[in-house]
């Protein structure tokens, strides 16, 4: 019910003695201390002065797609990259938009397709997506460049295992922990860089959107140079246990972007 706080698990990352790792497609390869805690998540859909994402560093935003069939690569291939980077543009005002990567598809635990794609389980753990600053080579100098994930599922709703951000403005440096994203295929670590995972702190505020429709997108940030602006949003997947049960598990697409501003 919009307006409403839910009671959910979220995994923190606890003390350890080595720099934590995890994997895209083989858990059991991680080495991440998981720190539970029950935390409460505003359903922010009806709130009166929405999230925006210049100030919670988050917003859900309208974003109709041609795409029918996010299961067909080939047609997202094809679509989406090119709506995406056009939606951003004129989001951000950015001088230019690089889509990073193909449309990531991930799926809640009860779907059969959870873990068949890569990349393809819901993060069931506090995170930030990268920890540093992404210029690509040739050009040095940029007034500005950050670093956005689109988030949109294309399940029906209510949404069994929703997305849930933290408000930027709650989180501290001393909550950050440096850790290595690692992404695994058949075995072997193809390639991996420097992400982010949170200790836990009662004064983060955790927030989520109820029912989220296929034209509508959750826009989060992942880093910005700018100091004036909201910096990264922690996010998790979680459970809302006031979905009816046989409710059809979440699938979800998510681009990631960067928006360069030049000198």
């Amino acid at each position: 019910m919009p307006g409403t706080n839910v009671l959910a698990e979220l995994n923190y990352t606890g003390a350890m003695s080595e720099r934590p790792k995890f994997h895209a497609n083989d858990q059991s390869l991680d080495r991440v201390a998981h720190d539970p805690h029950v935390v409460p998540i505003e359903d922010v859909r009806a709130r009166p002065h929405p999230p925006r994402l210049d100030r919670e560093g988050f917003e859900l935003l309208t974003c109709p797609t041609a795409v029918s069939d996010f299961r067909d690569a080939a047609e997202v291939e094809r679509l989406y990259p090119s709506e995406i980077q056009r939606f951003m543009l004129e989001l951000t005002g950015a001088d230019a938009v690089v889509v990073t990567g193909p449309g990531v598809l991930r799926f809640g635990e009860r779907s059969p397709e959870a873990g068949t794609r890569d990349n393809s389980r819901a993060a069931r753990f506090v995170h930030i997506d990268v920890a540093r600053n992404a210029a690509p080579p040739g050009r040095l100098h940029f007034r500005r460049v950050a670093q956005h994930n689109i988030w949109r599922t294309f399940s029906q709703p209510p949404q069994d295992v929703p997305l849930a951000v933290c408000d930027a403005r709650t989180v501290a440096a001393a909550d950050l922990i440096a850790a290595d994203a690692r992404f695994d295929r058949d075995g072997e670590v193809r390639w991996t860089f420097e992400a982010l995972l949170l200790r836990y702190n009662p004064a983060h505020r955790w927030c989520f959107y109820s029912d989220m429709r296929r034209d509508e997108v959750i826009v989060f940030k992942r880093h910005d140079t700018d100091p004036a602006a909201p910096h990264h949003v922690p996010h998790s997947a979680f459970t809302d246990a006031r979905v009816p049960e046989g409710t059809a598990p979440r699938a979800s697409v998510e681009m990631r972007t960067i928006a360069y501003w030049f000198d």
